[in-house]
């Protein structure tokens, strides 16, 4: 559920969110979005490491667009 809410941040992060949002082709409230987003993770689970969550959050993306793939375990090993 969006909430539409004024809210004043520092303009240096904001100049930096502009720029990653760029690179990352997000609008900057969406760039701003996912670093809460991220940083909420991490602050709730801090003994994961970033990548680990980075792949999480893939792979639960992969799973809302239905792109699975089946995985079969090499009996050979």
């Amino acid at each position: 559920m969006a909430i539409s809410a004024s809210i004043r941040l520092d303009q240096e992060l904001v100049d930096k969110a502009a720029v990653m949002a760029k690179v990352l082709n997000r609008t900057v409230p969406k760039q701003i979005e996912h670093w809460a987003k991220i940083g909420k993770i991490m602050e709730e689970n801090p003994d994961l490491p970033y990548e680990f969550v980075r792949q999480s959050l893939i792979g639960m993306a992969e799973v809302e667009m239905g792109k699975l793939e089946k995985f079969s375990f090499d009996e050979d090993i």
